[in-house]
């Protein structure tokens, strides 16, 4: 063969300009010499072990070791000898839940941190309950918790626990066989809200039921609350979180032969009391207005907007019921009431 139908070799680095090598991953062995304790005192500290006392120095000592070696706990490694993961999957939401269920959520993951679970948003938009429940068990959570938007059966649960999950929780205004249920009873704002009404004379309520998909979880069942109060006559009126459809709404107002309206939340109730006014039409002479979910902008409104107030537990009470399931799983599942309704007279009604 001659020589110019060789593979020409790639030139050889200059000298001094060869990657170094990158440098050794450090272990809980380096840690433990730097400490100047023992490796299962590192584990210990770093997995958090409640059950073995150690000391806040050599705690500390141990973890500015670790911090000064940039070494990180193999999360696989500890979830193999403890037996289970610490992950709580948290499916993200799908539709818009506004900053009073937002805040919540927030303060539930950090409580949540502060327990030492790693908390894992996953998106399961346009997923069956089938399909979510075999993605979300692919990373072996150790707890799931369901805001209701996918819905769930026994055997989706069950899949979930044969996948190693502790706990199952469902948020939402119905259980679900093998899970504990933390129930948001939507019907009761529909009623607190209609009845705020109705003892101030105004019995002829169009009820806002938004036109945004996936909100149904919510308007429904206040659409139903506010339909059993006695002595209500309500209408329901769909409308887009858009100051288009709130113009349009209020542009037939006058046809629809109505004294008030529950508008679903705060939100929705500012957008459609501004189109009301701009309509010339007075709140709350001519139309009394509540909304829900006592935001503090509504407060800030001339008038200043009648609600209906939530009162839900902090973030912190729900993380130490996920964390008092993880670690005493049972068959035996709980129901838990997790929030309550009040109607706050303001200027608007």
């Amino acid at each position: 063969m001659s020589q110019s139908s060789k593979t020409p070799k790639p030139p050889a680095p200059a000298s001094g300009s060869a990657t170094p090598p990158p440098p050794p991953v450090p272990t809980s062995a380096d840690v433990a010499r730097l400490a100047g304790v023992s490796r299962a005192t590192v584990s210990y500290v770093l997995n958090n072990a409640e059950a073995v006392r150690i000391s806040e120095p050599t705690r500390r000592k141990v973890r500015e070791a670790a911090e000064e070696l940039g070494y990180v706990p193999h999360a696989a490694a500890r979830s193999l000898r403890a037996g289970h993961t610490r992950i709580v999957l948290l499916p993200t939401s799908h539709v818009p839940i506004g900053p009073l269920y937002s805040t919540f959520l927030n303060e539930l993951q950090w409580a949540l941190r502060r327990l030492d679970y790693t908390v894992v948003q996953y998106g399961s938009l346009g997923l069956s309950g089938d399909e979510a429940v075999r993605a979300w068990a692919e990373l072996r959570p150790v707890a799931v918790i369901s805001l209701g938007e996918i819905t769930l059966s026994a055997r989706n649960v069950a899949t979930l626990k044969r996948a190693g999950a502790r706990a199952v929780i469902t948020m939402g205004p119905v259980g679900v066989p093998g899970a504990h249920a933390l129930v948001m009873d939507q019907q009761e704002v529909g009623v607190r809200a209609a009845a705020h009404l109705v003892e101030r004379g105004r019995t002829r309520i169009g009820v806002v039921v938004p036109e945004e998909e996936g909100l149904e979880l919510f308007s429904v069942p206040r659409l139903s609350g506010a339909r059993s109060v006695p002595g209500a006559e309500v209408v329901a009126l769909p409308m887009a979180y858009s100051e288009e459809s709130a113009a349009d709404l209020a542009g037939r107002w006058r046809g629809l032969g109505l004294d008030a309206a529950f508008a679903y939340n705060d939100e929705y109730a500012m957008l459609l009391m501004r189109a009301l006014q701009d309509e010339g039409l007075r709140v709350p002479e001519d139309v009394a207005v509540i909304g829900a979910d006592d935001l503090l902008i509504g407060r800030l409104l001339r008038p200043r907007l009648s609600t209906v107030r939530l009162e839900m537990p902090t973030g912190a009470h729900l993380a130490s019921l996920v964390d008092h399931a993880v670690r005493e799983p049972s068959e035996v599942t709980e129901r838990h009431d997790l929030m309550a309704a009040a109607a706050i007279h303001r200027e608007s009604t």
